[in-house]
């Protein structure tokens, strides 16, 4: 065992201190694009924004796949190896590292990056520059994989899906511990029993973390029938450029999608065009990966969300509509920030939050996990995403005078219907209609649909759904 050490060398934690971060929340005016007012100190000069995609963390794009021509080689190789097989969630990592959305990660975290993004939310690289990381991408193996791993002499594992096809290699590996109370009470605030992901991915794992460098065999693929909306970085930067924008705003989302998002999304526009940007564009770009059991399923959001394009509610000429493959944490402020740094990655400068981003009710307690307006602030002063431009807006609402969604007056409370994700769900269930104008009727007639289609259980559990 003493002669294997060498080949689980631990990365070199950088000691040079943290910049202390600036606020990037913006504040929309009539200026041109070039130059735009932030909250920030009196001495800090404009922070110069300009047109066009902004450039990865980095500097450069991570492309984690392996080659064409030396994917038979790399099969090969990988059966001669210890072998770790991956669960759903791991392989939607694996997908995620391999095109780059957490650039400049090469691979699963070694302890070094672990620790770093659980105290800090943010990684030093070797040039002493800072980029976000909030959310450990890490890859769990018990006890007997690890004595597996040491007793083949080697520094690479393969990891295998759950048919034992070999999908990538992981080179240059270190073996460490798995704090599981650590890792959740800093990546949630909390232990409390219930959280989703913690009880899918954490609670069961083992106890030991492996980290190195991935080449991933093949493109990640789910054939559901949406791989072709699974646009990596690179392609999305492709797809931005031939549409010759000049701006690129992202809008995050795991639920079907309402006018009050409606809102959002084209009132961004219409205040960027206002600030002189000729052809912003929006990235509408719904969460692909877990989600918790009470959740609209991945193939049944994208059947709404096309029928919010063809409804006209948002326009397809202007709105890239693709899939984050990213699996959610539901972990609030500290999740917010590892969407908007993936989206840098896949070119957005303009990223949109609203109230309570990625977070949920408490596991436990009758209250929200996390403040309402947190997200949108811890986002505004996060290390390494200061080149993003934070879009905070207002909550939407029915205005009953108008009976359209609208931002809300609090000067005429009484206008102002909310209508929860809770209380959406549950007309949709007992296919009720919701007032004109909170959702288009192609996408409510989805909704309905979908809890049409499931069908009541004895046990009283959410019975698995229907594919769309």
């Amino acid at each position: 065992m003493a002669a294997m050490t060498s080949l689980f060398l631990k990365t070199p934690i950088h000691s040079t201190p943290f910049p202390k971060p600036h606020r990037t929340h913006l504040k929309f005016s009539n200026v041109s694009p070039q130059f735009i007012s932030y909250n920030q100190s009196p001495t800090r000069n404009p922070i110069r924004i300009s047109c066009g995609l902004i450039e990865p963390d980095g500097g450069k794009l991570v492309d984690l796949v392996v080659p064409e021509s030396k994917r038979d080689i790399k099969k090969k190789e990988a059966m001669g190896l210890a072998q770790i097989k991956l669960s759903r969630i791991d392989l939607e990592w694996v997908h995620v590292l391999s095109e780059g959305w957490a650039s400049p990660i090469t691979g699963f975290m070694r302890e070094s990056e672990f620790l770093q993004t659980l105290h800090f939310n943010s990684l030093r690289l070797g040039d002493g520059s800072v980029v976000n990381m909030s959310l450990p991408i890490v890859l769990d193996i018990d006890d007997a994989q690890k004595e597996r791993i040491f007793d083949s002499g080697s520094t690479s594992v393969a990891l295998v899906d759950s048919a034992d096809n070999p999908v990538a290699i992981l080179n240059n590996i270190e073996i460490y511990k798995h704090n599981k109370e650590e890792r959740i009470a800093r990546t949630w605030g909390t232990t409390a029993s219930g959280l989703p992901y913690v009880e899918e991915a954490i609670t069961g794992a083992g106890d030991w973390l492996i980290g190195g460098d991935l080449e991933v065999i093949e493109p990640i693929k789910y054939h559901d029938g949406l791989d072709h909306y699974r646009l990596s970085p690179s392609e999305l930067r492709a797809e931005f450029e031939k549409r010759n924008a000049d701006a690129v705003f992202a809008f995050q989302l795991r639920n079907p999608v309402h006018n009050g998002h409606a809102l959002l999304m084209t009132d961004t526009r219409r205040r960027l065009l206002e600030m002189g940007y000729k052809n912003p564009v929006l990235l509408l770009h719904p969460l692909g990966g877990f989600t918790k059991a009470d959740d609209v399923p991945l193939s049944w959001r994208m059947k709404q969300h096309q029928k919010v394009l063809e409804d006209g509610v948002l326009d397809p000429e202007n709105t890239v509509v693709s899939i984050f493959p990213s699996p959610m944490h539901y972990a609030g402020p500290t999740e917010v920030q590892w969407h908007a740094k993936a989206r840098i990655n896949a070119g957005a400068n303009f990223y949109i939050v609203g109230r309570d981003p990625a977070g949920m009710g408490h596991p436990v307690e009758k209250r929200d996990l996390y403040n309402a307006d947190h997200g949108k602030k811890v986002l505004s002063m996060a290390p390494g995403l200061e080149r993003l431009n934070i879009l905070p807006f207002k909550v939407a609402a029915y205005d009953k005078t108008q009976q359209k969604m609208e931002f809300f007056d609090p000067s005429r409370p009484q206008d102002f219907l909310f209508i929860s994700g809770t209380k959406m769900r549950t007309l949709a269930k007992n296919r009720e209609n919701p007032p004109d104008g909170f959702m288009c009727p192609g996408g409510w007639e989805v909704l309905v649909e979908y809890y049409d289609s499931l069908a009541a259980s004895d046990s009283g559990k959410v019975p698995e759904p229907v594919a769309a």
